[in-house]
């Protein structure tokens, strides 16, 4: 510890300039500390720096400025009017036995009369330091030799402080000038403190119109050819192992927690996440599959290219069904908890059980996948993709098949069926790598599939060919087909039960376009039929088949039902949606109110990360409701749809192709 220097810092006592009235009114004394107390009439009544970084200070500098005092009544002590936090510091010293109790304090007395004028005018008199002169100062303390943790320790900061100062000290003196001038604030200095490079930075802020010199934008004209430590190359290689390559970084003072670090080779990243994605595609390229791509990032357009290829599914054994039971009745409470916490507004117990949500869905569906698996010949038709998701970890999208893939490779199954004509030998297929509808809560599940039911409805409407032959459909398997249980009927009830239940299951489905389409098209073919049913029937009998088709399409549109219970239950009625092409984009976007409020911040950043992914790591340090609205505005225009939208793609026509042009083709494939 740096002793007091009593000679440094007691206040001078000279009065050379001093006049006789200014002798007479106050005098430089040196008191006993143990004889100094505090004032009611120090006009100072907020704390400020802590007493204790002070008394640190005092015991490595000095004291630097004396106390200001009046005599006490009892003629004995001396009440400090100005300096009380001096006082403070030196008691603690004391305390501390770093001081004696009776260590001379160099004091001004002053009049009692004055006292609390001489407090205010000590108060407010005094001007601060210029933040800029206190950088150049730290500098220049640097620059005599003086070590950084020995500086921090004497004004009581931490060394990245005195860090940032002489990092705001070296920024272009042109910028340090304009900074006095209140040309530019201290939050820009800070970002183009991140290079030492002088011309960089004014031609950063000075190249820059006034409306993108916000820091975040100099930031990133500054580091536009580096890569943020966040990244997910950055994540997958890791930063130890980038500098062990010889890589170069590039470190923000200023950033806080982890972020501000950045990659500055950007070659040698790509080639070491190069290496890591080849070797994982060699070992995926065991399997089996007849290609295996690499790719640092894929999005939801690019897997839209591809079509998915069948996995056949096997029973489960009674273990693993008594299993999936637990699980799924598991998931229903905890949906039923997560639907109440929602509407509490309860954000921070919301997370909490779509976290456990999540993570029983993942559970339930690692075991539905483990049910599933791709058939040899498939896997030589098929390929993969190996890419990294937003955390840097790698992820394999297996079973993609181009189109001519997947032609050849039905052309074959239907070949070895005997030409049957059944596309789909292998059961529902099953998509895993799109997101999984069941980490989603049955409540909105069921309110998403109740806007799908009215667009079904509406589509169905226009189709009275589909129409027809879903009603004759039904007729058939009720009339002629009444032995079998048909697991896969289509969703229309022949009895004409209207479908009236969606408006308590989804509140906005009245407005909604498909709703609205739906009930102006009723109007428009029921307004003129007469309410009388004998009239009714005349009017039906001479009305032309064309119009009966499309007056029966309209009604028998209004009996669709594909509500699903669960969010973790198979979506009803693929096949009428394929016949009548249901796009869902065309009846239902993705809002902050409809939909990203009522899932999880991972479930809102992971569908970013789908359709905007450059996005993700701005938006992870939002709040839930700002990041639901940024997730509404940038999905616009994006066609991304939630899991529980995405249909199976529509199989191609088949073509009768020989068996030896299909063999033919499936051996080039494979090559």
């Amino acid at each position: 510890m740096n002793a007091i220097n009593l000679t440094e810092t007691h206040a001078i006592d000279t009065a050379d300039a001093a006049t006789d009235t200014f002798t007479q009114e106050q005098s430089l004394i040196r008191v006993p500390l143990a004889r100094l107390r505090p004032s009611k009439r120090n006009v100072r009544k907020t704390a400020g720096q802590s007493i204790d970084a002070l008394a640190e200070s005092i015991a490595r500098v000095g004291l630097l400025q004396n106390l200001t005092v009046i005599q006490a009544r009892d003629g004995e002590h001396y009440d400090v009017v100005a300096g009380g936090r001096r006082l403070a510091a030196l008691k603690l010293l004391a305390k501390t036995r770093r001081i004696p109790k009776d260590w001379e304090v160099p004091c001004l007395l002053v009049l009692d009369a004055n006292a609390r004028t001489v407090s205010l005018t000590e108060n407010v008199q005094r001007e601060a330091m210029h933040p800029a002169d206190q950088f150049e100062a730290f500098a220049a303390l640097v620059a005599e030799g003086r070590p950084i943790e020995d500086i921090a320790a004497d004004f009581s900061v931490t060394p990245l402080v005195v860090q940032r100062r002489l990092k705001l000290a070296n920024v272009s003196p042109r910028l340090l000038a304009d900074y006095r001038a209140d040309a530019v604030n201290l939050e820009q200095l800070m970002a183009l403190a991140i290079t030492d490079d002088h011309a960089a930075q004014e031609a950063a802020l000075y190249d820059a119109p006034d409306w993108q010199r916000h820091p975040s934008a100099l930031r990133e004209r500054l580091t536009e050819r580096e890569i943020d430590a966040g990244h997910p190359q950055v994540r997958l290689v890791g930063l130890d192992a980038y500098e062990a390559a010889g890589g170069g970084l590039r470190r923000d003072l200023f950033a806080e927690d982890e972020t501000g670090v950045y990659v500055t080779d950007v070659a040698l990243l790509e080639t070491l996440v190069r290496e890591k994605l080849d070797g994982h595609a060699a070992q995926v390229k065991v399997e089996g599959w007849a290609w295996v791509d690499t790719a640092y990032a894929v999005t939801f357009a690019d897997l839209q290219t591809f079509q998915r290829a069948p996995r056949e599914r096997r029973n489960p054994t009674k273990r693993e069904a008594d299993r999936m039971e637990k699980l799924e009745a598991k998931m229903q409470a905890i949906g039923e908890a997560l639907d109440v916490a929602l509407e509490e507004d309860d954000e921070g117990k919301a997370d909490a059980l779509q976290a456990e949500g999540d993570s029983v869905g993942e559970q339930l569906q690692a075991l539905e996948d483990r049910l599933l698996d791709y058939a040899p010949n498939v896997k030589a038709a098929a390929g993969a993709i190996v890419t990294l998701d937003r955390q840097g970890q790698m992820v394999v999208h297996r079973g993609l098949m181009r189109e001519a893939e997947a032609r050849a490779l039905r052309t074959l199954e239907r070949l070895r069926e005997g030409l049957s004509g059944e596309d789909d030998v292998h059961g529902d297929s099953a998509d895993d790598d799109l997101p999984k509808a069941a980490s989603m809560t049955d409540r909105l599940a069921q309110r998403l599939s109740a806007h799908r039911t009215a667009a079904l409805q509406i589509e169905l409407a226009r189709r009275p060919h589909a129409a027809l032959a879903a009603v004759v459909h039904g007729m058939v398997q009720t009339v002629l087909q009444r032995d079998r249980y048909h697991r896969d009927g289509l969703p229309l009830e022949i009895r004409l039960t209207v479908q009236d239940r969606l408006e308590g299951i989804a509140s906005d489905w009245k407005v909604s376009p498909a709703a609205l389409a739906l009930a102006e098209l009723q109007q428009a073919v029921g307004e003129t039929l007469p309410q009388a049913s004998a009239e009714l029937f005349a009017v039906l009998l001479a009305m032309p088949q064309g119009e009966l088709l499309r007056l029966m399409a309209v009604c028998a549109a209004a009996t669709v039902d594909v509500i699903t219970p669960r969010a973790t239950s198979q979506q009803p009625g693929e096949g009428l949606a394929q016949a009548v092409g249901l796009d869902m984009v065309a009846w239902w976007q993705p809002t902050a109110e409809g939909y990203f409020q009522h899932i999880s911040k991972a479930m809102i950043l992971e569908a970013v990360g789908e359709f905007a992914p450059d996005h993700v790591s701005r938006l992870e340090k939002l709040k839930k409701a700002e990041l639901a609205s940024e997730a509404e505005r940038l999905v616009q225009g994006s066609g991304w749809m939630p899991a529980i939208f995405r249909g199976q793609a529509a199989q191609d026509a088949a073509t009768e192709t020989d068996a030896d042009e299909a063999l033919d083709a499936v051996d080039a494939v494979a090559a």
